[in-house]
């Protein structure tokens, strides 16, 4: 098709095609190209070739692997109306969303870039003739698996985290979405980087992974994903004594204090939860509601939701698009009958739109009880869940009640209620009066089941090196 890339992996500092499987548009389910799949030679290479490519990245200066990273993404920037719309062919988001995520993924490995010139290590005092010294080296080649929600920013933070430590990395990037890895390793490639240090692959998950992983060449393992594939990996990459990133899924709660305006709120919430359709490890979800505003937060939701125009992501005006696959359908309509078979009120959607492409509208259920299956998973689509509280200790109590713990939200003008929130929610990331998760220069992970380690900031970048201590007796 016009204007989508041709899919191909990079392995030492070369493109290679392969045959493999189709590529889906979710808007119209037309067929976008191939998407290769990777031999057992292939990965033998790649991991040859990530070998050699980290003795020559850790040994390249600090500034001028900033240098080839920032070119990089100076490329980026004038590719993303290009590259945004690749990603809205392939996902489904709105043009301008997939804008945003590429220049996001920007200021991400821009950020890392310039922080790599700081990972600093320590002099400890000892005594006379002693000297105690603490270095941060990079950790050593780096297997990566990215998901198909955000396919570039996602490949971004971690590509990023790994070149800015000094270590090389090979990206097993989504096969429904690759476009976004693609274009983001052809930036590196067009900004010099050397060959081998960054290698990107496609095929079967579940053999690249467990193929990946035992490699002795291999020495982090990171991985965004879900509870049930994380949990796997993390097994796996503690067989073979490999420390791991595990960013994984999450039921994100949003505690709506009786302090706030709740039409304003609701409309806030709207926008929050319809990004991406949904599809948001950290989007917000289970919305716990003081009752005394509890009906007007609910109603002006359910309006504000009825009013988003779902569509092609192609078109300008339309705010919500589709689906990324037929999965994410059956599982919206699963959820919903499971709700309404429990009790719970149908405020807005509901219902598939059409039989062409996989769009389903926000969906507002309330008065949802504990026992409803979206109440316990993650829905990852447009459902939102609203459900009424007497206190915020009983909503806190209920965020806290499942075993993910990755993002949490809440709305509240009290220092006294943010201080209680920040306290005892039982999240890695928790953010007060809007929906923003992290930005580039914050640690981005989650806690419980949603995993474990850090992508982004100073911890972020921590992560991909080990802590090497040097203790010289004077001669």
């Amino acid at each position: 098709m016009a204007n989508y890339p041709n899919i191909e992996m990079y392995i030492d500092g070369h493109w290679k095609s392969a045959s493999g499987q189709p590529i889906i548009n979710p808007a119209d389910e037309s067929v976008l190209g191939t998407v290769p799949t990777a031999s057992m030679a292939d990965l033998d290479d790649a991991l040859a070739a990530a070998e050699k490519g980290f003795a020559v990245w850790r040994n390249t200066s600090p500034a001028k692997r900033a240098q080839i990273i920032l070119k990089a993404a100076a490329l980026i920037r004038e590719r993303v109306n290009e590259m945004a719309l690749a990603m809205t062919l392939e996902q489904g988001k709105p043009i301008e969303q997939a804008r945003l995520e590429i220049l996001r993924g920007c200021d991400i490995i821009e950020w890392d870039a310039t922080e790599g010139l700081r990972l600093y290590g320590r002099v400890i005092p000892g005594e006379p003739g002693m000297r105690h010294t603490v270095l941060r080296q990079p950790i050593g080649p780096v297997a990566a698996f990215s998901p198909w929600n955000f396919p570039m920013s996602s490949p971004a933070r971690k590509v990023a985290g790994a070149l800015s430590s000094g270590c090389s990395i090979v990206l097993k990037a989504s096969e429904e979405t690759p476009a976004g890895a693609v274009q983001l390793v052809r930036a590196f490639h067009d900004a010099g980087l050397p060959a081998g240090v960054l290698n990107l692959v496609f095929g079967n998950p579940v053999e690249i992974s467990e193929y990946l992983i035992a490699q002795t060449r291999i020495r982090l393992v990171t991985f965004t994903g879900s509870v049930p594939v994380g949990k796997h990996l993390a097994e796996m990459a503690g067989r073979y004594m490999k420390p791991a990133i595990m960013e994984l899924g999450g039921h994100a709660p949003v505690i709506v204090c009786d302090d706030v305006d709740p039409v304003a709120t609701a409309g806030t919430s709207v926008i929050g939860k319809s990004r991406n359709a949904g599809q948001v490890c950290v989007a917000p979800t289970r919305f716990f509601v003081q009752e005394s505003i509890y009906e007007q937060f609910a109603q002006s939701f359910a309006e504000r939701a009825t009013q988003l125009k779902v569509g092609n992501g192609l078109d300008p005006s339309i705010q919500m698009g589709p689906l990324a696959n037929a999965r994410r359908i059956d599982v919206m309509e699963t959820l919903v009958a499971d709700a309404k078979a429990k009790g719970a009120r149908v405020l807005a959607g509901g219902h598939r739109i059409g039989n062409r492409g996989y769009f389903f509208p926000l969906t507002v259920l309330a008065d949802l009880p504990d026992d409803a299956r979206a109440m316990n998973e993650e829905p990852f689509g447009p459902l939102a869940l609203v459900n009424p509280v007497k206190t915020l200790d009983e909503a806190i109590e209920k965020a806290n009640s499942l075993p993910y713990g990755l993002a949490g939200y809440a709305f509240t003008p009290s220092a006294a209620n943010a201080d209680h929130l920040a306290d005892d929610l039982e999240v890695g990331n928790l953010s007060i009066n809007h929906f923003v998760a992290a930005i580039a220069e914050t640690p981005f992970g989650g806690v419980k089941d949603s995993g474990y380690g850090r992508e982004g900031g100073t911890e972020g970048l921590q992560c991909y090196t080990i802590a090497k201590n040097v203790s010289h007796k004077m001669m």
